[in-house]
């Protein structure tokens, strides 16, 4: 562990963007005592009043905080990226295992479904998840979480192809182990890295989702204070007041590009040919 840290330490831009991550989740968890202005409070008299001392980014056309508002939407994003990540790693992770392992049948079965899957562009995807669901936060994840589910089990039945005719594997077979035991206690452990990493990426492509849905009016309520619906809300108003929309993109580009990085970094420190070079 100490080894994985000091690599990754040594890449700057990651470190960058694990702070930025520190500081998001910092938002997201006491949104309510740092953001001066409830999200939702309109007040006429600060209709699109330019950034200052009382609006630090200034107010949308509803007279809205924009900092209030980008702060819990902070909560909005972690939390669907959260949820929805943890659904596809969860169901990802599982089907898989189950094609890696047994094989035949149920590798065709689960594979073929994967392919189609794929076939379909992510965001097509979502929405046709979406327009059946109908919006909703808990939709999002949901939907989220479906796209996304094809990544991890890919990942998770080629890695337990490369190890599960591994002797620590063969010897829990030879003494009798079930099939179960072997793939959660003895070859889960053993793929781990791969899906950390791609769990680092997916919060990325999670919190870009859920932005690119709320624009389109498929996602989290249209009052929630959405990063997304914020740049729908700000498109429409950028020759009277630029911050309406710049500051929610901003929020958006720091969070996606802040994962990228972090993601990029873990995959250097558990990358097992760098470990093995003593640099």
């Amino acid at each position: 562990m100490n080894d994985v840290w000091y690599r990754f330490s040594r890449n700057k831009l990651a470190v960058f963007g694990l702070v930025v991550i520190g500081l998001y989740l910092v938002c997201a968890l006491g949104a309510r005592w740092i953001a001066p202005y409830d999200p939702y409070e309109m007040r006429v008299e600060s209709v699109l009043r330019e950034p200052g001392a009382e609006h630090w980014l200034g107010a949308d056309p509803f007279g809205r905080d924009m900092f209030s508002r980008i702060v819990h939407g902070s909560r909005i994003s972690l939390r669907v990226g959260l949820i929805a990540v943890s659904i596809a790693l969860s169901a990802g992770t599982v089907l898989g295992m189950l094609a890696g392992y047994f094989g035949r049948w149920i590798d065709g079965l689960l594979s073929r479904v994967v392919d189609v899957m794929f076939s379909f562009p992510d965001i097509l995807l979502a929405l046709v998840i979406m327009a059946i669901l109908g919006p909703s936060t808990t939709n999002v994840m949901i939907a989220i979480g479906i796209v996304y589910t094809p990544i991890f089990a890919r990942i998770a039945r080629g890695s337990v192809l490369s190890v599960k005719n591994a002797m620590f594997v063969e010897a829990a077979r030879a003494i009798g182990v079930g099939h179960f035991m072997i793939m959660f206690r003895h070859i889960l452990p053993n793929i781990l890295a791969p899906l950390i990493i791609q769990t680092t990426l997916s919060f990325a492509f999670a919190i870009l989702a859920e932005a690119a849905l709320s624009f389109l009016g498929l996602g989290v309520e249209p009052d929630a204070p959405s990063w997304g619906i914020m740049l729908n809300e700000g498109k429409n108003w950028m020759e009277h007041g630029w911050w309406v929309a710049v500051f929610p993109g901003v929020a958006i580009t720091l969070a996606v590009l802040s994962f990228n990085v972090v993601g990029d970094g873990l995959r250097d420190a558990l990358d097992p040919k760098l470990r093995g070079r003593g640099d």
